[in-house]
């Protein structure tokens, strides 16, 4: 479906008899919101948009302000592909602006844009290709558990693998909205599956992250079970990752290779590089939002935990895969898929951007098995460390001030404020851990 204009929306709407349109956005921490509307009010939304309370969301404004309009970007006009009941059902994604029209700060998609504009000056586009995992999970009596659906291994198929039809379904509702897929196979996990979407450029890749999530918990759903896009729900298991594959195009070439260089990567690859590695750690509080985000990025679960950058070795936050030419590209291992995927790419971009301006070096290449390596092994070669809590992410974003320009003063602040306000509602906790632990011992 190639939606260009107004017009082709309205002509979609009229062949294929849609009855209602859901206008969907996130809130600042990439929770989906939609409000749905009959297709009398689709020009009256695509004209001049359409009115909401932004004081009831995350994120957003005071009570004060809270006049926020809704503006359908027609690019993401698409079918939902399931059925409504009551009539066909579209989707369209929505910029968020004020009353006056001018973007609203606290938008996530504005602060992308943003920062993709900066990028288009210096004659660049960036394109991500993301790898979300999941898991389903078995519901009783109505409520989600954590008892995996199946217990397959990686790439293991029926009978093992219980899920086949319902990723299936999954692959072709995603087909249905647009979706280049790749690849669909289960994971490591007992119940933990992966689904690969070609990559695109970083705005219509964040749409697609948040449409990807939404259907595959509708069509779990529809099949009686629970997915989730928590990153460690499982003790004793893989967590979910969100690896992404960043690459810079300019003048239509991959501004990443360079057959003349060693490892044929030119060097405003490594500039990028140096720059996210500079930032990482206040990156981090934006790409792995959650207090559980931490269960995952600890050794022995195949999660990156040391601030490392290699060729294709796999314990290294930072790899280049083997491939070159117009597929060169930097893989970034530690993001999880709980996190706001257009506030995380405008991060890592603004970060590599500045890498690149300002010619950071990245240091040398981490080729060992970084999991293998003692203490001193790490000391010796000077390889520091993701920050191990939530806490001490937020506390790395709140003194970078490049990251509040980056994001904005409006977005850097409520990231503070909901991070540290989860924390806090964490450690005032007592978990079963604890009462296991200590109850008769002390």
């Amino acid at each position: 479906m190639n939606i260009k204009s107004k017009e082709d929306v309205y002509n979609e709407i009229e062949n294929n008899n849609v009855k209602f349109i859901r206008l969907q956005f996130t809130d600042i921490q990439g929770v989906v919101k939609d409000v749905e509307i009959p297709v009398t009010q689709v020009k009256k939304a695509l004209e001049t948009g359409i009115s909401f309370d932004g004081s009831s969301i995350e994120g957003f404004v005071r009570i004060d302000e809270s006049d926020m309009v809704l503006r359908p970007d027609v690019r993401s006009f698409a079918l939902l592909p399931w059925d409504q009941g009551k009539g066909v059902v579209a989707r369209m994604v929505c910029d968020i602006c004020k009353p006056d029209g001018s973007p609203f700060e606290g938008d996530p998609r504005y602060v992308l844009r943003r920062v993709l504009k900066e990028a288009h000056d210096l004659g660049f586009s960036f394109n991500v290709g993301p790898e979300l995992e999941f898991f389903l999970f078995q519901i009783e009596n109505g409520k989600a558990t954590t008892k995996p659906h199946d217990f397959g291994r990686y790439f293991e198929f029926a009978p093992a693998d219980l899920a086949e039809d319902i990723r299936r379904e999954i692959v072709l509702g995603l087909i249905d909205l647009g979706f280049n897929i790749e690849a669909a196979h289960h994971e490591v996990a007992f119940g933990q599956h992966e689904i690969d979407f070609k990559y695109d450029d970083a705005l219509s890749t964040a749409d697609n992250v948040v449409t990807f999530r939404y259907v595959t918990r509708t069509i779990a759903k529809l099949n009686g079970l629970h997915a989730t896009f928590m990153p460690k729900p499982l003790t004793s298991e893989n967590g979910s990752g969100m690896h992404v594959n960043l690459s810079l195009s300019k003048d239509g070439k991959n501004a990443f290779f360079d057959p003349q260089d060693e490892e044929e990567l030119d060097k405003i690859a490594y500039h990028f590089i140096g720059g996210v590695l500079e930032h990482i750690k206040g990156i981090t509080a934006i790409s792995n939002p959650l207090v559980n985000s931490y269960k995952r990025l600890v050794p022995g679960y195949e999660a990156p935990v040391y601030i490392t950058w290699s060729g294709p070795n796999r314990s290294s936050l930072v790899r280049i895969p083997a491939a070159r030419g117009q597929s060169t590209r930097v893989e970034l291992r530690s993001p999880d898929p709980s996190c706001n995927p257009y506030l995380t790419f405008a991060a890592i971009l603004a970060a590599g951007l500045k890498g690149i301006k300002e010619e950071i070096d990245p240091g040398e290449t981490t080729d060992v098995n970084i999991y293998d390596l003692t203490p001193k092994g790490l000391a010796d070669r000077n390889i520091d460390t993701l920050p191990p809590t939530l806490l001490d992410a937020a506390n790395h974003l709140a003194k970078d001030e490049f990251l509040r320009d980056a994001l904005g003063e409006h977005v850097h602040e409520n990231l503070l404020r909901i991070a540290y306000a989860e924390w806090d509602a964490y450690k005032l906790q007592v978990h079963d851990w604890e009462t296991n632990r200590y109850l008769n011992a002390v």
